[in-house]
């Protein structure tokens, strides 16, 4: 059986653009095939006019895999949440779904967004895709930056390659919010986001393309000194984050975006935060760790 979905691709092929699906309805499973299909050759879809419910987000999102519980992946509590938890709330609103102060605590947490990652890249079993849903957009200014991981590693010289290749990075949401000065966590949130490791390269399921497997998360290197892996990690991402790898999503209302973390990096940029953004993410959880947990790390930072 055939189906309708179209995907033209944008910026030089890295991203494509969906047309002719709703997901406000149910999908097919030659819709589902397709879109699976655009996210390997793509990495990134843009899916324009969805206005959807958090219900429909949630059904387009489980034809993908399990959808990670947002626990663990920031410091908003119990009263506070305005959202299911299969949702993560990338919005800059509190419970009564006004902007969050300038001072407040869960604000300071997620301006770490506005740098490079990879989501849930500080799971033992990190993130596959994840679904993006602008709700409510300013007139100006946060847009979203995708770099591609892929092409970062394609263009890396032989010596690099040969070096990265073997490396195991250690993960934590410690070391992104600490990149910004954020260190007040309770000891609850220290033990949710213990560090992980993960490898600095990762080939695809099914493409077999290899990318570099970078974030803001990514705060050491087993078996190098502090200094030394933070700043090889600087340098790295330097290079994988130029104009000529990064594309640039201008958000629409009622745009969903959807990409693929084990192939990507991206961020938030700035906007005038007492104008309502309300985005809301799916997070479809992976199957598999990239690498072995047990055992010490060396090098590793400690809490601070």
């Amino acid at each position: 059986m055939t189906t309708s979905v179209s995907i033209h691709p944008v910026d030089q092929g890295f991203a494509g653009e969906v047309s002719n699906v709703d997901l406000t309805q149910p999908l097919t499973p030659e819709e589902v095939a397709a879109i699976e299909a655009g996210m390997d050759r793509h990495a990134v879809l843009v899916f324009r006019d969805q206005n959807i419910t958090d219900e429909q987000q949630i059904s387009f999102s489980l034809h993908f895999g399990e959808i990670e519980d947002s626990v663990g992946g920031n410091v908003t509590r119990g009263s506070q949440e305005r959202l299911d938890y299969r949702l993560n709330d990338l919005s800059n609103l509190d419970a009564d779904h006004n902007p969050l102060a300038r001072d407040d605590r869960r604000r300071h947490f997620n301006l770490g967004n506005h740098l490079w990652h990879s989501d849930s890249s500080y799971r033992a079993i990190p993130a596959t895709y994840s679904l993006l849903s602008a709700r409510a957009i300013p007139a100006e200014g946060g847009s979203t930056e995708f770099a591609d991981m892929r092409a970062a590693w394609d263009a890396l010289d032989n010596a690099t390659r040969t070096e990265v290749e073997e490396l195991i990075c250690e993960h934590s949401l410690i070391y992104s919010r600490g990149l910004l000065g954020f260190s007040e966590f309770t000891d609850d949130e220290l033990a949710l986001m213990k560090p992980v490791r993960q490898s600095l390269v990762r080939t695809h399921p099914v493409s077999g393309r290899r990318s570099l497997y970078l974030s803001s998360h990514a705060g050491t290197i087993v078996g190098r000194s502090l200094a030394e892996a933070r700043l090889f990690l600087m340098d790295l991402t330097e290079f994988a984050t130029q104009r000529r790898f990064v594309c640039v999503h201008q958000w629409r209302q009622h745009d969903l975006v959807m990409w693929d973390n084990r192939q990507t990096m991206h961020r938030a940029r700035a906007y005038d935060e007492i104008q309502v953004r309300d985005m809301r993410r799916t997070t479809i959880a992976g199957k598999a760790q990239t690498t072995d947990q047990g055992g010490k790390l060396e090098g590793t930072a400690k809490r601070g």
